[in-house]
């Protein structure tokens, strides 16, 4: 297949384990494997302690497919299918997608989202925000961008890069244009349980429509990125049995370490989540303060849920310009909106590491020494 560069994945291969400071991280802060292992019941440990390291089952295996089944309403293990989370993506696209279909995609978001479609030859409409409502998705905009063969419906929330969560009501409606239309719907919810206020979390998009499709995995929420471990929800059985074939020409199956890993990690997500949202909440507050000293810089939009945002840039550079020279002079690293395709003029900034106070300092300082020398 031809697919375009992902270019914020390149963008991260070239600055993350080289720039001192990450400020665009999407992922909360990693536990470490003795933090994990601590909270393991004996029956968990005893799979890890006799693991065998050999292949498992293409779904995944089945105490973690009924431990993932556990955090849904009306799942049972038999509809997960266990896949490296992008690697959901790929599948999911390329089982229901056809040249020529017709695919409506919330963005700006995760290039894969509709890179891929396109890649499959088809026509991909963007569902855009308006930053001046908070980043607010219309629901009747999205309405008018449907055809009557629109295949396919596609929405991340909370929101990557903005940090926006709709409103219950809006979110129903959004459901019900797919359900009208008999679209599958492909939620990506990878930033699920890290809403602002817990009382905003949405329904999973497979708790409410058959044609749904869920995305969640423990990158974010759980802050074990590592063991690259997520899943994809659905009752669609056709669909995630063509997945699950599909799946035989990529991993084929998930690394037996991190699925038993994964199991301890959701029987513990009360407790691994909580831990985070404590932290996003008291990084939040960091931010608040840093927005409210530095307006002359920065207009931003507080996200509701999530672990990023994106504010807009007011000093007289681009975005891209501005990440680089950043990253140049104090080892800072930023995300410019040119590597979401969505202008020159925001930047996205993660808030789920515990580092974040230091270097929001350092930035601070760097903005003084750049951008406010010698004014009064």
């Amino acid at each position: 297949m031809k697919i375009q560069p992902f270019a914020l994945e390149r963008y991260f291969a070239r600055h993350e384990f080289s720039a001192r400071h990450l400020l665009s991280s999407s992922d909360c802060e990693s536990l470490t494997m003795a933090q994990l292992l601590r909270t393991a019941d004996p029956e968990t440990m005893a799979l890890w302690e006799n693991l065998k390291l050999g292949y498992t089952e293409t779904p995944g295996h089945p105490a973690l497919r009924e431990a993932v089944a556990e955090i849904y309403d009306g799942l049972t293990a038999d509809d997960i299918l266990v896949v490296v989370p992008e690697e959901g993506i790929f599948l999911l696209m390329n089982a229901l997608l056809r040249p020529g279909d017709h695919v409506v995609c919330a963005f700006p978001g995760y290039q894969s989202l509709y890179e891929i479609a396109r890649s499959i030859g088809c026509t991909v409409d963007t569902w855009q925000p308006d930053e001046d409502r908070g980043w607010h998705f219309d629901v009747g905009d999205l309405e008018r961008k449907l055809r009557p063969d629109t295949r396919l419906i596609v929405v991340n929330f909370p929101h990557n890069p903005t940090g926006f969560l709709p409103a219950f009501g809006d979110y129903a409606e959004v459901i019900e244009l797919a359900r009208s239309r008999g679209a599958y719907l492909f939620s990506d919810e990878m930033y699920r349980y890290l809403e602002v206020d817990k009382a905003d979390t949405l329904h999973s998009a497979c708790e409410l429509y058959g044609r749904a499709f869920s995305l969640f995995g423990l990158s974010k929420s759980f802050g074990v990125p590592g063991l690259r471990v997520g899943w994809v929800a659905s009752r669609d059985r056709d669909g995630l049995d063509r997945m699950s074939m599909l799946k035989d020409y990529t991993t084929i199956c998930a690394s037996a370490p991190s699925e038993i890993l994964a199991i301890m990690a959701l029987k513990s997500r009360k407790s691994i989540i909580s831990g985070h949202r404590e932290r996003l909440l008291n990084n939040l507050a960091v931010l608040d303060r840093f927005f409210a000293e530095y307006p002359d810089c920065f207009q931003w939009v507080r996200p509701k849920g999530g672990s990023i945002c994106f504010p807009r840039l007011k000093i007289d550079q681009g975005a891209e310009a501005f990440c680089d020279t950043l990253v140049e002079k104090t080892g800072i690293m930023l995300v410019p909106s040119t590597l979401f395709g969505y202008g020159d003029t925001h930047v996205r900034i993660g808030f789920g590491r515990e580092n974040l106070p230091d270097v929001i300092d350092r930035f601070a300082g760097y903005l003084d020494a750049t951008f406010r020398s010698g004014k009064s």
